[in-house]
């Protein structure tokens, strides 16, 4: 083979290993950053592992009677929300069931909700507090709008002052309302529909008194503590000297 001839072949070689590919190495990832330690709890959500089960009825019943929806223990309150029996009865119960505990739990949610309308999260004393809620709700039952309700209740300043109140819950677009949606009722707003007050029982005497003597008083001073109904002005100062009771159960023991 002539010289020429070699520096052909060595430059075809030297061609071909130029082209031909190699093996493809991946270069290795960038580092990442260190991870982070967990944050503070998001604005909004509650710190509660019982949360997820329908907040905030789920966390109250698990307070009041460790989750038992038929909680019937004997102590004269009944089901998983701990209603009174005259509760039950004043705020629609005997529409589901004769008793809460015979009711299901979204009976029981429901009646529950009408309780919050008129009486607030008070109504709970104990548990309200283990969960950080005050004061009365609305739930938003189909075909209701912000200004309906603020029709209902009286609202001060109108559906406007609703809505400032519960832009989070309600979204940026105050015509649009979701059903379930639970709205604060502002200090001040009206009962929404009148309740009568249900007070603890009282025991009744087996036999009925005899009629008083003819010269006995017989207005009201004769029942320490009772005012005269038919006494306009004594049932106004009734109705502003007495707070409304609270119409539910202690928590069960665990």
């Amino acid at each position: 083979m002539s010289i020429k001839s070699m520096r052909y072949v060595a430059v075809v070689a030297v061609v071909l290993a130029v082209l031909a590919p190699g093996v493809a190495v991946a270069a290795p990832p960038p580092a990442g950053p260190p991870p982070t330690a967990p944050g503070p709890p998001v604005p909004g959500r509650v710190p509660y592992h019982c949360a997820k089960d329908q907040w905030p009825w789920g966390c109250l019943a698990q307070c009041e009677s460790s989750g038992r929806w038929d909680a019937n223990t004997g102590n004269r309150f009944y089901g998983g929300l701990q209603f009174w029996q005259p509760t039950w009865k004043a705020f629609g119960g005997l529409a589901y069931a004769p008793r809460a505990d015979l009711a299901t739990r979204d009976e029981q949610i429901r009646v529950a909700e009408e309780v919050l309308r008129v009486q607030g999260w008070e109504a709970w004393p104990v548990c309200s507090k283990r969960y950080k809620l005050k004061g009365r709700a609305h739930v938003v039952r189909s075909g209701e709008s912000l200004a309906s309700i603020a029709r209902r209740y009286r609202v001060k300043g109108g559906w406007k002052a609703l809505y400032k109140l519960n832009r989070k819950m309600v979204g940026e677009d105050p015509g649009r309302l979701n059903t379930g949606t639970m709205l604060k009722l502002p200090k001040g707003a009206g009962p929404g529909r009148l309740i009568t007050p249900v007070l603890p029982p009282v025991t009744s005497p087996a036999v009925p008194p005899a009629d008083p003597p003819e010269d006995a008083a017989t207005d009201s001073q004769s029942l320490p503590g009772v005012s005269d109904p038919a006494d306009p002005a004594d049932s106004r100062a009734r109705a502003a000297s007495t707070p409304l009771p609270v119409l539910m159960g202690a928590p069960l023991p665990r």
